[in-house]
C-alpha cells in the first residue's frame, strides 16, 4: 500500500487515523475498534465490510506512524 495514501486515509466512522496491519492485510482503527480489509491492494472503507477488533487487538494496536504527539 502506498504510504502517502495511508497518511490521508481516516476511519469513515470516527475520522481517526488508521494503522496498517500487513499480516492481516487490513487497516485498523483504535477509536472505532474496526478493521477494514484491503482487497487487491484497495482499502474497502465501508463500515459494513469491517470486522470488529477484540479487546486484545485494540490494546496491542500501535499508534499510526508519523501521527504521534511530540514528547514534551
Amino acid at each position: 500500500m502506498d504510504p502517502r495514501l495511508l497518511e490521508i486515509l481516516v476511519c469513515p466512522v470516527t475520522k481517526a487515523p488508521l494503522v496498517l496491519d500487513r499480516a492481516r492485510n487490513e487497516l485498523q482503527c483504535k477509536a472505532s475498534r474496526l478493521a477494514y480489509p484491503i482487497r487487491d491492494g484497495i482499502p474497502v472503507m465501508l463500515e459494513d465490510e469491517a470486522r470488529e477488533m477484540s479487546d486484545d487487538e485494540v490494546e496491542a494496536l500501535r499508534e499510526p506512524a508519523g501521527r504521534n504527539p511530540s514528547p514534551t
